[in-house]
C-alpha cells in the first residue's frame, strides 16, 4: 500500500517546533502519531496532504494523568493499549478502556492513538462514544493560543471537526469516574473482533445509593456524529434501574437514533440493535457486571503500551524523497533511500535497486491492518508494517521473521530456528502459509510477554493474524507446546 501523496516527513522534537511547522505548511500538512487511520486515508484519496508531521518523538505527550481537580488527561500520543493497561484509565474511565480493548488487533492498538481516533471523527470509531458519555473536552493549541471545546463543539459531521489547519490536539480531558459512578461500553460488529461498529453504546451512571442521580447515554454509528440521548438520560434520573425503567430508556434511545442503510446493515436493524445494546448496558450496570470478561492481564504484544518510536532519538529531522532512513534491522544497521511516501512494509520488501532491503518474509495481505501477515516488531512491539510510515522507523530497531533464528535464548547460531518456528514445523501449523510469518512474530512477542499463556491469551494475541482458513487448532497447540517447554518440570 504505497501512497505517493506525501513526500515530506518531518519529526519535530518539541511542541513549539510542531506548531511552527503547522503554521508554515497549513492545509498541506497533517499531524501523524500512530498513522493507522491517516495512512489509509492518504492511500484512498480521502486526504491529500503532502507533508506529514510526526509528533511521536516529542517528550511527555504519551501520559495518562489525574489532576488535583479529579480530571483525567490523555496526551495525544496515548495509544489504545496504553489505556487498556493504565490503572488510572481502567479504574476511572472503564467505558473508554473497554472501547480501546475493542479496537482492531494488538498490533493496531500498539500504534493507534485515542487522539487519532478523535481526529479521524468517524461516527463508528469506538473511543469517541465513551468520550462523549464522559463529557470529554478537547484542548487545541496553535500560535493563536489554546482553546478548549466540548465534544458537541469539536465534532461537526462525518470525518469533520473544528480543528483548524494550524492547530494541534494537545489534551483530551474529562471528569474521572468516582466510586459513586459506573460505566459500560458495548459494541456490535459483523464478527467478534477486528470489526467496525454497526452500533456502539456507552452509558455512564452516577449513583445516589441505589438510585440514578445522573445519566449519560451516547450512541455511535447511528448518526453523522455521536448522539447523546437526553430524553433517555432524563428518564433514568431517580430510578433504581428496574426492568420498566431500563426498557423505557432503551426505547427512547432507539427512537432518537438516525441510522442509515449501507452494505453492512440496514437502518431498521441498527435501530433495533440500539435498543438491545442500551438495554444490555443498563442491565449490566444495574447488576454491577460491567467488568465481566475484562482480562486480568490484557495481551498487548508490546514492549510497553506507549508509542513504539519512543526509544528513537528525540531530535528534529526531516525526510524528503532523497533522504536516507537509518535503522537497525534484525540486529544490523541499514539505510534505505526514497522512503517517503512508502510504508515500512514497502521498504522491507522492495529490492535494493528500488531503495529497499529485499526481505520478503513479511507479506502484504490486506494493506489495511486486518490480516496481520505483515506483522514485525518495532522497538520490540508487534505492529502492522503496512500501516507504519517508513521514516517512522528512523533510529528504531526492527525485527522481521528472518531475524527470529537464533533468538530463542538457547542458541546464537544464525540459522537455528526459533523455538516457535520449530514448533510450527513440528505441528504442521501453517494454514496456507501466507499469514505464517505474521503469526510467528505475534506468537514470539506473546511468549516474551507471557511465557505461559493459556488458550484465551493466545486467542487475544492472534486475533489480528488469522485469515480464518484452516489450521487454527494446530497453531494454538504449537504455541502451547513452546510455553510448556519453557516451564520447569
Amino acid at each position: 500500500m504505497t501512497s505517493s501523496t506525501w513526500n515530506v516527513y518531518l519529526t519535530p522534537a518539541t511542541l513549539a517546533e510542531a506548531l511552527d511547522l503547522l503554521a508554515e505548511y497549513g492545509d498541506d500538512a497533517r499531524i501523524i502519531a500512530g498513522g493507522t487511520d491517516l495512512l489509509l486515508e492518504l492511500a484512498r484519496g480521502v486526504r491529500s496532504q503532502r507533508v506529514l508531521i510526526d509528533i511521536a518523538r516529542i517528550p511527555d505527550l504519551a501520559t495518562v494523568r489525574l489532576d488535583n481537580d479529579g480530571w483525567l488527561h490523555l496526551g495525544p500520543l496515548v495509544t489504545h493499549n496504553q489505556i487498556v493497561t493504565s490503572p488510572l484509565a481502567v479504574h476511572h474511565a472503564f467505558p473508554l478502556a473497554r472501547a480501546c480493548w475493542e479496537v482492531g488487533a494488538p498490533q493496531i492498538r500498539n500504534r493507534g492513538t485515542v487522539a487519532g481516533n478523535v481526529i479521524t471523527a468517524s461516527p463508528a470509531n469506538d473511543t469517541i462514544t465513551p468520550l462523549w458519555a464522559l463529557d470529554a473536552t478537547m484542548t487545541l493549541v496553535s500560535h493563536r493560543g489554546p482553546r478548549t471545546l466540548t465534544c458537541a463543539q469539536f465534532f461537526q459531521g462525518v470525518r469533520r471537526t473544528a480543528l483548524a489547519p494550524d492547530e494541534f490536539l494537545l489534551d483530551i480531558a474529562f471528569p474521572a469516574l468516582t466510586a459513586q459512578a459506573s460505566g459500560a461500553f458495548l459494541k456490535l460488529g459483523l464478527r467478534r473482533a477486528q470489526a467496525i461498529s454497526l452500533v456502539n453504546v456507552a452509558v455512564v451512571l452516577h449513583w445516589d445509593g441505589n438510585q440514578v442521580r445522573q445519566a449519560a447515554i451516547a450512541l455511535g454509528a447511528v448518526a453523522p456524529t455521536i448522539l447523546r440521548v437526553t430524553e433517555a438520560e432524563q428518564a433514568l434520573v431517580g430510578s433504581t434501574l428496574d426492568a420498566a425503567a431500563i426498557q423505557h430508556a432503551a426505547s427512547l434511545a432507539a427512537a432518537a437514533s438516525r441510522p442509515i442503510d449501507d452494505v453492512r446493515a440496514s437502518a431498521d436493524y441498527r435501530r433495533v440493535m440500539v435498543e438491545v445494546l442500551t438495554r444490555r448496558a443498563l442491565s449490566v450496570l444495574h447488576t454491577r457486571r460491567e467488568r465481566d470478561g475484562w482480562p486480568a492481564t490484557p495481551v498487548t504484544l508490546g514492549s510497553d503500551a506507549a508509542q513504539n518510536s519512543a526509544a528513537a532519538p528525540t531530535v528534529s529531522a526531516g525526510f524528503t524523497t532523497a533522504s536516507p532512513v537509518h535503522f537497525t534491522l534484525n540486529g544490523q544497521p541499514v539505510s534505505v533511500h526514497h522512503a517517503t511516501g512508502k510504508t515500512l512494509l514497502d521498504v522491507l520488501r522492495a529490492p535494493a535497486a528500488d531503495g529497499g532491503v529485499h526481505l520478503t518474509g513479511a507479506k502484504e495481505g490486506c494493506a489495511e491492518g486486518e490480516c496481520g501477515a505483515c506483522t514485525v516488531l518495532l522497538n520490540g512491539a508487534a505492529v502492522m508494517s503496512c500501516l507504519v510510515p517508513a521514516p517512522a522507523a528512523a533510529g528504531c530497531t526492527v525485527t522481521t521473521v528472518e531475524g527470529l533464528a537464533g533468538r530463542d535464548g538457547q542458541t546464537e547460531a544464525p540459522h537455528t530456528l526459533h523455538a516457535v518456528q520449530q514448533a510450527f514445523v513440528t505441528a504442521g501449523a501453517v494454514q496456507c502459509g501466507y499469514c505464517t510469518p505474521g503469526l510467528l512474530m505475534s506468537a514470539t512477542r506473546l511468549l516474551a510477554e507471557n511465557p505461559a499463556p493459556n488458550r484465551s491469551a493466545i486467542e487475544q494475541a492472534l486475533v489480528g493474524n488469522l485469515c480464518r482458513c484452516t489450521g487454527y487448532a494446530k497453531i494454538v497447540e504449537a504455541i502451547l507446546s513452546v510455553s510448556k517447554q519453557s516451564q520447569p518440570s
